[in-house]
C-alpha cells in the first residue's frame, strides 16, 4: 500500500493531514523563516539552508528572499538556475527546472491541485509536476498551473497564465498564456 507521500508525488488524490507530509511542510517552514527573516541576504549560511531546503539542484542555483515553497525536496534544478524575489513553489509533485532558467520576481509554481467535487475536496487534494526546460526565461508575475510542460528556450511574458504546454523557442504570453511566435523566427513586419 502507498503511504500518503507516495500517492503525492504520484499525482493520485492524498490527504494533505498525513503526519508525514505535515512534518515535511513544517521542516521547509522552519528553514524557509530562516532563509527569509533571520538570513535575508544571500550569505554562506543562506546558502546551506538552501542546500538543506531544496538538494536536488545543479550548481549556480540562487534564490533572492523571500521565496516560499512547500516542502523543497520535490524541486529538480539543473545548473544556473536563478530566482528572482517572492517566489512561491508549491511542489506537492515535481517540479523539474532544465539548466540556465530565470525566474522573474513574483512567479508562482503551481503542482497542487484540489478536486473539482465539494465533498471529495474537504479531505483530499493531488498534485500534478511541472516541467521547465534548458534556456527559459518566466516573466515576473507569470503562473504555471499544475501538469504543464514548458520546452526549451522559451519566454513567458509578463502577468502570463500558463495552463496548457508550451513547445520549445516559443514566446508565450497572456491569461491564458498563447504561443505567439517562435523565437527562431523574425516577427512579422507591422508595415
Amino acid at each position: 500500500m502507498k503511504t500518503e507521500k507516495e500517492k503525492m508525488i504520484s499525482g493520485e488524490y492524498y490527504n494533505a493531514f498525513d503526519p508525514e507530509l505535515v512534518k515535511g511542510r513544517r521542516n521547509a517552514k522552519n528553514l524557509l523563516h530562516t532563509l527569509n527573516v533571520k538570513e535575508y541576504r544571500v550569505t554562506k549560511k543562506a546558502k546551506e539552508i538552501l542546500k538543506e531546503l531544496i538538494p536536488n539542484t545543479g550548481a549556480g542555483f540562487y534564490i533572492e528572499p523571500p521565496f516560499h515553497c512547500d516542502y523543497g525536496y520535490n524541486i529538480f534544478a539543473g545548473e544556473n538556475v536563478y530566482f528572482n524575489v517572492n517566489c512561491v513553489v508549491l511542489d506537492c509533485a515535481p517540479v523539474n527546472i532544465g539548466s540556465n532558467v530565470f525566474i522573474a520576481p513574483n512567479v508562482q509554481i503551481y503542482t497542487a491541485s484540489h478536486p473539482l467535487d465539494a465533498e471529495l475536496r474537504k479531505t483530499l487534494e493531488n498534485a500534478y509536476p511541472v516541467t521547465i526546460g534548458d534556456d527559459c526565461w518566466i516573466g515576473g508575475n507569470s503562473v504555471i498551473c499544475p501538469g504543464v510542460t514548458i520546452g526549451k528556450g522559451c519566454v513567458i511574458g509578463a502577468g502570463s497564465v500558463v495552463t496548457k504546454d508550451i513547445p520549445d523557442n516559443s514566446l508565450a504570453v497572456g491569461n491564458p498564456a498563447k504561443v505567439i511566435r517562435k523565437l527562431n523566427q523574425e516577427p512579422e513586419s507591422k508595415s
